[in-house]
């Protein structure tokens, strides 16, 4: 029987001193760390980009998929903690904001908590609205997942693509649907940023103040264009805004 290689986590999306500020991003369910691709020309000097790779996806494809919020954390967070001490910005866009906060709760109770939090497109934790999203038959499911815009007109239209990337975006929205935060979590006391695009049909924005709640540190937050996947609108001005919170 041949034994699956499984890669790392954390993926370096830029050339940038590893000694110095580490933007890390983790994608939303069904995307991979190509998803922020385009933030590495946006990133100066003496910054690294970096990006979590999820099993199932990518150079990760043959791997099983994590349906886990807390283990897919425990991973990310041991892969960081292995470095060279540095510091650390994260960014989580929907499933990946709760994959941070989680990440960054680990990292600070390894005596290494981030210079910021920074979450996009998310509820706080634990206020998911549709829980049964993933338990839908395919083809409502994967309407509805277009219907966000996060996927390829050529891919939505390709069903042997469908077949391979329910199953991944189905444990992914599984974890997100399963999580809850631990009771008593001590919060933390980095400051928490909160991005919401304009229009996001999965997140209401009256519902994001309660991301204060995870930290003693500070909260505040902003709207931008660009629905649920702002992320890939006006990328250089998101990127300059992540960095601004690690200064702060």
């Amino acid at each position: 029987m041949s034994r699956i290689r499984e890669r790392g986590w954390v993926r370096s999306m830029t050339a940038g001193d590893p000694l110095g500020v580490r933007v890390v991003c983790f994608p939303h369910s069904g995307g991979s760390a190509i998803t922020f691709g385009e933030w590495s020309t946006a990133v100066p000097p003496g910054v690294s980009l970096m990006a979590v790779q999820y099993p199932g996806r990518g150079d990760r494809f043959a791997e099983p998929p994590v349906d886990d919020v807390v283990a897919m954390a425990g991973c990310a967070a041991a892969e960081l903690l292995r470095l060279p001490p540095g510091a650390h910005v994260l960014f989580g866009h929907s499933l990946g904001a709760l994959v941070a906060y989680e990440t960054a709760l680990l990292l600070r109770d390894a005596g290494e908590e981030p210079l910021a939090l920074c979450v996009s497109a998310a509820l706080p934790p634990g206020s998911m609205n549709n829980r049964e999203v993933h338990l839908a038959p395919d083809d409502e499911f994967w309407a509805t997942l277009c219907a966000l815009g996060g996927i390829e007109p050529a891919v939505a239209e390709n069903a042997e693509l469908r077949d391979l990337l329910l199953p991944v975006i189905r444990s992914d929205l599984r974890a997100h649907a399963t999580y809850r935060p631990r009771p008593g979590t001590r919060p933390l006391s980095c400051p928490v940023r909160c991005y919401h695009g304009e229009g996001d049909p999965l997140v209401e924005q009256a519902q994001l103040a309660g991301w204060a709640s995870v930290t003693s540190g500070g909260f505040t937050g902003t709207v931008r264009p660009g629905g649920h996947f702002h992320v890939t609108t006006d990328v250089e001005e998101l990127v300059a805004d992540v960095l601004s919170q690690g200064r702060k």
